[in-house]
């Protein structure tokens, strides 16, 4: 892995890159959260002939840039110019959680930047609905909370019931997350959600109760493929089946 800070812009943009050659790979986060998560996939990637870039949202790391007034098309644009940076167009986009909606956005607003699209818990249209779910939130937003009980919480929100949390449990970068969150709610849905033209493939978890599966509506671009034993956080969760998948995908789309 070697760190690298790109001008984006206004903004300055950390990467994490693994490999020297082949097609680039651009990975991006979910909510508030950084490039460290793909230090597994980053690797693998790397090893079946990629050039992986993992993304610093702004907020996160080195990674710098305004932090008011921010929609996803902002966020798009630079990993856009990531892109542009590493000669590496057009690229494959992976986006994990909150990613998603900026790899949909970028595919969106710069098609030809973008062969392909693999989203992992690919939320933002159909809203929560277990209950659970909402407890858990509100035990996560609760001042004075001990770390046992987050744990507790981070699982029931965002894990299935056999994982994990404590890959969640550190790597949280506040600023991301408040750029973020208002960059989704400042941007109309519909600005994102196609995703372009690209070809699509959606990992979803069988037991994600923070981003219930939409029924999608674009034909033959997309592939949906369910993971058991997996919910919001099944980069974590399923590595192994998740490398399998991506990994296959890009093979058909990205050479």
């Amino acid at each position: 892995m070697r760190p690298k800070l790109i001008e984006a812009g206004k903004a300055k943009i950390e990467i994490e890159l693994y490999g020297e050659v082949g097609p680039l790979v651009l990975l991006v986060p979910a909510l508030g959260r950084g490039a460290a998560d793909y230090s597994e996939l980053g690797p693998i990637l790397a090893d079946a002939g990629y050039r992986a870039a993992a993304v610093n949202p702004r907020g996160a790391g080195e990674s710098k840039g305004p932090l008011e007034g921010v929609t996803l098309h902002d966020l798009a644009a630079d990993l856009a110019m990531v892109i542009e940076a590493l000669d590496g167009a057009p690229a494959a986009v992976i986006g994990h959680a909150f990613g998603n909606r900026i790899a949909r956005c970028l595919a969106a607003d710069r098609p030809e930047l973008v062969t392909c699209i693999t989203l992992l818990a690919a939320g933002g249209k159909v809203p929560p609905d277990a209950p659970e779910f909402f407890e858990a939130m509100k035990a996560l937003n609760t001042k004075g909370i001990t770390e046992e009980q987050r744990k507790a919480a981070l699982k029931e929100a965002f894990f299935a019931r056999k994982s994990d949390p404590a890959p969640w449990m550190t790597g949280n970068w506040a600023a991301t997350a408040r750029v973020e969150r208002a960059a989704g709610q400042a941007t109309p849905l519909d600005d994102w959600w196609g995703g372009g033209n690209a070809p699509i493939l959606v990992l979803q978890g069988l037991e994600d109760r923070s981003a219930p599966p939409a029924k999608e509506e674009f034909g033959d671009r997309i592939t949906v493929q369910d993971i058991p034993d997996a919910a919001h956080g099944l980069l974590f969760e399923q590595p192994a089946v998740i490398s399998e998948a991506v990994i296959k995908h890009l093979k058909k789309f990205h050479t």
